[in-house]
């Protein structure tokens, strides 16, 4: 029987792009170039009998180019608190692997990538607010982050932009917009500040993207 799984993070991810990231908007990307790190803590969440609810994760991507024409580099960490059976189950996913081909956002990346870093069992700081978009993120000796909301500069009050994907994305439904500054060292190293973060809940399964209303859209009030 094919493996059956949830995978529903919320998660915050910092890229080098300028706010109007292309690959959330069909553009290119702002410098000619993509390097992204996603971290996320699993809310709920299974590998067939495993469960993986409270564990943490971070997938660091790199391409030369625009992330379509390939040779890319991925580094996948997993918190050091999974167990055996735990971390066999995430590694497996963040892979993009026990899934429909592309269905989701692990499987498409991988599939542009040419390079694969060892994978890391490390512990995993993130605290994360994705209503107010705000985050710190501390992987030892491999990743420090902050992400922040985008500051309005007639008020300075922060500005709330959200990003609505009813179709056509294989990552997100909904998502806040805000700002962040990584540094990443080691096999994966990369630095970005005052760029595109998104917070966002990924919920995937085996066949892809599940599709249901983020409890984010609360503030709408319906």
């Amino acid at each position: 029987m094919a493996n059956q799984w949830l995978f529903k993070s919320e998660t915050y991810d910092n890229c080098n792009c300028a706010v109007n990231c292309g690959c959330q908007f069909n553009l290119p990307s702002t410098y000619g170039y993509c390097q992204s790190a996603f971290v996320g803590n699993i809310v709920e969440g299974h590998f067939n009998d495993t469960p993986l609810a409270g564990l943490n994760w971070a997938a660091l991507y790199k391409w030369p180019g625009e992330i379509k024409e390939g040779n890319g580099k991925r580094q996948i960490v997993i918190d050091e608190r999974a167990d055996e059976a735990q971390r066999v189950a995430l590694e497996t996913i963040i892979s993009g692997g026990a899934c429909e081909p592309l269905s989701n956002l692990f499987s498409v990346f991988a599939s542009t990538c040419s390079e694969f870093c060892e994978t890391l069992f490390l512990p995993i700081s993130l605290e994360a607010n994705l209503e107010l978009r705000t985050a710190k993120v501390d992987i030892p000796g491999i990743m420090r982050s902050s992400g922040r909301p985008i500051i309005n500069e007639f008020n300075g009050q922060p500005f709330h932009i959200a990003l609505a994907r009813p179709s056509g994305s294989f990552e997100f439904t909904y998502a806040e917009i805000g700002l962040g500054t990584t540094s990443v060292t080691g096999d994966m190293e990369m630095a970005f500040e005052d760029s595109w973060a998104h917070f966002c809940v990924h919920h995937f399964n085996q066949d892809g993207l599940v599709r249901e209303r983020s409890r984010l859209t609360a503030w709408l009030g319906a």
